[in-house]
């Protein structure tokens, strides 16, 4: 008698997308609260800063992979900066 009313949904394809939407949904919720949670905070401290030979170092390294130096030159320069610290 009432036939047609609820018949003929979505069927189970439809709860199937329902539940991995639900998934990703509540997986996105706890994912931005422990990014939230791990970020760090004004009253941590301050973050150390890295050593600034690191950048000079690298420097280095990319004019040697260019070959504007050569390796012993390379190896002079970089005992050079190592030295500093």
């Amino acid at each position: 008698m009432m036939d047609g009313w609820y018949g003929n949904g979505w069927g189970i394809g439809a709860w199937v997308a329902m539940a991995v939407l639900m998934l990703i949904f509540w997986g996105g919720v706890v994912a931005v609260v422990i990014l939230l949670l791990r970020r760090p905070h004004p009253g941590d401290g301050p973050i150390a800063p890295r050593p600034p030979h690191h950048d000079a170092e690298r420097i280095l390294s990319e004019r040697f992979a260019r070959g504007e130096i050569d390796e012993q030159e390379f190896t002079a320069k970089r005992t050079a900066l190592r030295r500093q610290d």
